[in-house]
């Protein structure tokens, strides 16, 4: 999705991403985040501990040897060693602890992160304008919530503190090296060379192919998303066969990356191993080596049995905390893609709103005069604050609404909206015609201010539209679409939707409006019925009837017909008709009709060809113009 779409994040991106994330966890987790990072310091450095314990213990045990277990002259004793061990044995008890806890907070954080992250995440789309939606796909946005969400969670959970102790750990084993004996330390460091390389060369193999795989994974997702909704088609053109080919195609994609990114992931520490085998036997015998013959050097190389010993481990505890590190890499470069789509999401512009003229409750005042009130009149007005300092003034909401010469194009220099001037009087019906394509919904979207005009001015009461705070625009307009947009819930709250706080009395009433109140008293429980899947226990008719009460309740002072009774048959269209007609009463009304015997009697039809206005006029005039509109009406040319 946006710019990171298809193509490898950038890295300053990934750098910033990788800030923001620490953000998350110091600014809201802090105690959690801090505790957890001192806990995987300690349990590093108690996981060394031990291996250091044996060649001191070794050394000792071969000092009490060498004076023949003459216990007395030693400077060590059994009892000595035992006490050693005992502090190592609580060491090690607090290390145990510290691993606990560390795993602990961390799950906290990386829980506490992915829910923070997911609300930031959604609080943020409602604020985005209708077009980013339009450019992108459903299943893709999901993937961000789902995929990308969880991937971080996990990366920080697991993969964070795996890597910070293995990092811990390195650095912890080195200094203990150079400690006991500054050659063996250089050796081992030498021999662990090769390790090293590998490790990088192939985390970075599959990490390409991780952030390849959490690609191709979002768009598998999209495309079953989008076949989910678009069953009802495939299966009625025949359309499984193709659906198939098309799966297969985006499903083998993902298999490619995937079975690439854990091939190199999956060897990666066999190899390792193998490796560290291997150097375990060369550091052996290079230590055996320089232990026989370091008498006969000329430097004091100060080699004992127990050091060797120890070196032994050390070079264990060296070398697959690098393999640890490096296969964790894996994961994180996944975690680090997702958290840019994340952020690119959240970073996307808001929808700008730079109106301050707002919708107000009214009630007439002496005069005529709109007095603004808290309660609900079914009176609107609208209040124009000034910034010269004079006092608000107000205005009745009276629902004229005009175009002047407007220009519209959804990409920059693909005009689909030309010179497109209309006038709607309070209370007119005002209907749009004309070829799927034409533009007929886009001049709607307009008056919501979806979208914002390229050229031409649009004037609500003879406002600019764009001093109108879009909030209080979309609140004094109704809509009812042609694609029905219903929620899990019941009957009664969807209805609701069209304005929260109305009564039971008022949802039933609207209901009855739209003559929906028939169809919903035979349900299983009436109003209080609940909707599976966004209403798909309910005919395509039924969602049509429930959409247009709830467009009832809002009884908005404007109304916004698109195609309302499309999926209604026709003797239900009669009674909704009926129903409509209460609605538009005192309203001004925009209808978009194909079927044209629903716009006879509006006021002026206006036909749409192209983003034109190519006549207008009412039902009877432009029969009488024997023009498009009479080709469209009669099917007849003229």
């Amino acid at each position: 999705m946006g710019k990171s779409d298809g193509k490898r994040a950038n890295p300053k991106d990934v750098i910033k991403s990788v800030k923001r994330i620490f953000v998350y966890a110091t600014k809201y987790f802090p105690v959690e985040f801090y505790l957890s990072i001192l806990c995987i310091i300690i349990s590093g450095v108690a996981s060394i501990v031990p291996t250091l314990f044996v060649g001191v213990a070794v050394d000792q045990l071969d000092d009490i040897l060498s004076n023949n277990l003459a216990q007395t002259t030693s400077v060590y004793s059994l009892g000595y060693i035992g006490a050693e061990a005992g502090v190592v044995a609580a060491i090690v008890f607090v290390g145990l602890c510290a691993n606990y806890f560390y795993n602990f907070l961390m799950s906290r954080v990386a829980q506490g992160v992915q829910k923070k992250i997911r609300d930031d995440l959604f609080n943020h789309m409602q604020d985005l304008p209708l077009s980013y939606f339009d450019s992108r796909t459903r299943g893709d946005i999901m993937s961000v919530y789902t995929n990308d969400v969880d991937t971080l969670r996990e990366a920080m959970s697991r993969s964070w503190p795996m890597i910070v102790s293995g990092v811990v750990t390195i650095v912890v084993v080195i200094i203990a090296m150079f400690v006991y004996n500054w050659l063996m330390a250089i050796i081992v460091i030498l021999i662990t060379i090769p390790t090293m390389y590998i490790s990088k060369v192939l985390s970075g193999k599959s990490g390409r192919y991780f952030v390849n795989q959490q690609m191709a994974l979002a768009k598998t997702n999209g495309y079953v998303e989008e076949l989910t909704n678009g069953q009802r088609v495939v299966k009625v053109f025949n359309y499984e066969e193709r659906a198939e080919r098309g799966f297969d195609a985006v499903n083998d994609e993902l298999y490619i990356q995937s079975t690439k990114a854990n091939r190199y992931a999956n060897i990666l520490m066999p190899i390792v191993n193998q490796i560290g085998n291997l150097q375990y036997v060369i550091l052996a015998m290079v230590g055996a080596f320089i232990y026989t013959n370091q008498d006969n050097w000329s430097i004091s190389i100060g080699l004992t049995l127990g050091t060797i010993i120890s070196f032994l481990s050390l070079s264990k505890s060296f070398t697959q905390p690098i393999g640890q590190v490096a296969q964790q890499v894996n994961s994180i470069a996944m975690a680090l893609a997702g958290a840019v789509r994340i952020f690119d999401l959240i970073d996307q512009p808001s929808e700008v709103d730079d109106g301050y003229v707002e919708l107000c409750n009214a009630k007439e005042g002496p005069s005529g005069e709109p007095i603004e009130v808290n309660e609900r009149t079914g009176k609107w007005a609208w209040k124009h604050p000034h910034k010269d300092g004079t006092p608000t003034s107000y205005t009745w909401l009276k629902g004229k609404i005009d175009f002047y010469d407007v220009d519209f194009s959804y990409v920059p220099g693909k005009t689909v909206l030309h010179d497109i001037t209309l006038y709607a009087e309070p209370g007119q019906k005002v209907a749009f015609v004309g070829p799927t394509g034409a533009g007929k919904t886009t001049i709607t979207n307009l008056i919501n201010r979806f979208y914002d005009i390229e050229d031409g001015k649009i004037r609500y009461d003879d406002i600019n539209i764009n001093k109108i705070k879009k909030q209080d625009l979309r609140r004094s307009l109704g809509m009812v679409l042609q694609d029905t947009e219903l929620f899990t819930g019941t009957v009664k709250e969807n209805i609701r939707y069209g304005r929260l706080d109305a009564s039971d009395e008022e949802v039933v009433a609207a209901a009855k409006l739209a003559n929906a109140d028939s169809f919903i008293s035979k349900l299983p429980k009436g109003y209080d019925t609940m909707l599976e899947k966004a209403g798909e226990n309910l005919s395509q008719g039924q969602r049509q009837l429930l959409s247009i009460a709830r467009a009832a309740i809002a009884n908005p002072p404007v109304m916004i017909l698109d195609e309302a009774t499309s999926s209604i048959d026709s003797r239900t269209e009669k009674l909704v008709q009926e129903g409509m007609d209460a609605i538009m009463k005192g309203r001004t009304v925009f209808v978009i009709a194909h079927r044209l015997s629903t716009v006879k009697n509006s006021d002026v039809i206006m036909v749409i060809s192209d983003g034109r206005i190519i006549e207008r006029g009412s039902h009877d005039e432009l029969l009488s113009k024997k023009g498009v509109y009479y080709q469209l009406y009669t099917g007849k040319k003229a």
